[in-house]
């Protein structure tokens, strides 16, 4: 639920970070002091083009194919509540509630920017609604990422009291729920309905959380590949700065020079320590596999900080105060980059099931077979390759890229799609899978570290296997894994917990995201 804590917002720099501290994690939010200036100048100019007669798309004229029609002066406003109720045709489950919340942020700080031409309470009510804690319930199905049309007209017509909102994390009809939180319901003038349905405010809210999450999971498995080099006792050759430089691709610096980091303080670090000269590709390479994560966090960054901080209202109001027809609720760019970071993130796991079954081998491990302290009757931590084996099937299914395809709806006016939609839930899908296979590595990795008995252990890594062993002890007799596992996934990994414990978290939000 919100907490007391503000952060403002001005439609010029919020970051995913940001809203992830809003919609996860319950800050409130007050507009900038310009803000409610800028809204208010946007809506005169509305007014003037209402009360003038322009022919404007969506505001005196119907929409898609109906666009040539011009509509009668007293029906603007009740074309915009059917604007809300023709296209609140979304279905499936509903978001969850703190995802709710990012749309809801999303499409408020993109109307702080400027060039929507909604009425200022449009703005206010979103506000109300974040601090009050009512969140508009919205089906997950229904946007193809030409603007986020028919899920966003759910979230609308709760606003107006119709549909549903949760309250208190409670599901209730939104009057209901409007009025326990003591918010009036809106009332929509002309062009509110289609300004609040017609954005990619859903894609983008979502995008924001995905990336969030995204670095938080590649930094828990920089941690745990870290925690696999100390059990393996891997060659670090690879993480000279000789070798990182000589091929500076995008991220592999920021992942090596972290994984020293990580790695600093131990024997692993220093001279002949490594039990091979060459050890296999899922460790020799990762600063390469996970520096690909961070070059298409990079890349994901542009299109997704451009969408949370500019308009993709359609028309859009000028500075000069035409209302002109564009393209800008279509996000090709952005669907494109959430898919670069899934097919890295898929990357990155098949690396670490190969690590996971390297430390089962003691051929290549010099550990005992399958990690186990038990004798011949043991299955140590052999049977827990099916579940990460069936992880990385889901994972690897999770970043196929979404389709970029042609449409017929509108009569041919709407003609082409991105599902960037698709591309940001996907990537939710696959972190949560993501998260458990880091767990399963770090039990992996804590086990081996325990047989190996390096002396000394690297301190941050050391703090790691501590709060790793208060969740999942050192394994000495077979036993079911899988809750354990899960707690792992969920208070150390999914949590950032565990950022915080190898004493990595401060460098989380260096750039914009």
């Amino acid at each position: 639920m919100p907490s007391d804590n503000y952060l403002t917002l001005t439609g010029r720099d919020l970051t995913p970070q940001r809203l992830h501290d809003i919609a996860i994690d319950g800050c409130k939010v007050a507009l900038a002091p310009d803000v409610m200036k800028r809204l208010k100048r946007d809506r005169a100019v509305v007014d003037r083009h209402v009360d003038a007669g322009d022919p404007v798309y969506g505001l005196t004229t119907g929409l898609g194919s109906k666009s040539t029609e011009a509509l009668p002066r007293d029906q603007l406003a009740a074309f915009s509540l059917q604007t809300l109720r023709g296209r609140a045709q979304a279905l499936g489950d509903p978001l969850p509630w703190p995802l709710a919340r990012a749309v809801l942020v999303a499409r408020l700080n993109s109307l702080c920017a400027g060039g929507s031409g909604a009425s200022p309470a449009v703005a206010e009510i979103l506000v109300e609604c974040l601090n009050r804690g009512a969140t508009p319930v919205m089906p997950q199905t229904g946007s193809v990422g030409a603007s986020d049309l028919c899920v966003q007209a759910v979230m609308g017509l709760a606003l107006t009291g119709e549909g549903e909102m949760f309250f208190n994390e409670e599901r209730l009809p939104a009057a209901e729920a409007m009025q326990r939180a003591g918010i009036e319901p809106l009332e929509l003038g002309p062009k509110d309905g289609l300004a609040i349905c017609s954005s990619s405010a859903f894609s983008t809210g979502l995008a924001a959380l995905g990336q969030v999450a995204a670095l938080r999971s590649l930094r828990a498995a920089q941690i745990a590949a870290a925690m696999t080099m100390e059990g393996f006792r891997a060659n670090c050759s690879p993480l000279r700065e000789e070798a990182l430089r000589a091929r500076p691709q995008p991220g592999q610096i920021t992942a090596g020079e972290e994984l020293k980091v990580l790695l600093s303080g131990g024997l692993l670090l220093e001279g002949g320590a490594a039990r091979r000269l060459q050890d296999p590709l899922s460790i020799r390479c990762l600063a390469q596999t996970h520096g690909a994560v961070y070059g298409t966090l990079d890349f994901l960054a542009g299109p997704l900080t451009a969408d949370l901080n500019g308009s993709s209202d359609n028309p859009l109001l000028t500075e000069s105060g035409e209302m002109i027809s564009n393209g800008n609720f279509q996000a090709p760019l952005l669907g494109i980059a959430l898919d670069s970071v899934a097919r890295a993130l898929s990357g990155l796991a098949t690396a670490s099931l190969a690590r996971i079954a390297r430390l089962l081998s003691p051929a290549l491990s010099g550990l005992p077979r399958f990690l186990s302290l038990g004798g011949s009757e043991s299955a140590g931590f052999a049977p827990l390759m099916k579940p990460a084996e069936a992880l990385v099937g889901e994972i690897t299914l999770l970043a196929n890229p979404a389709p970029l395809a042609n449409s017929s709806s509108a009569e041919g006016v709407e003609d082409i799609l991105t599902h960037t939609p698709i591309s940001a839930r996907k990537l939710l899908k696959l972190l949560n899978k993501l998260d458990h296979l880091i767990a399963i590595e770090l039990l992996f990795a804590a086990q081996a570290i325990e047989l190996a008995n390096p002396d000394p252990i690297a301190p941050r890594l050391a703090a790691v296997l501590d709060e790793v062993r208060k969740i999942s002890p050192t394994v000495e007799l077979d036993r079911p894994l899988g809750r354990e596992i899960e707690a792992v996934a969920a208070s150390l990994v999914g949590s950032g917990r565990l950022l915080v414990i190898a004493d990595i978290d401060s460098g989380a939000d260096q750039k914009s995201y």
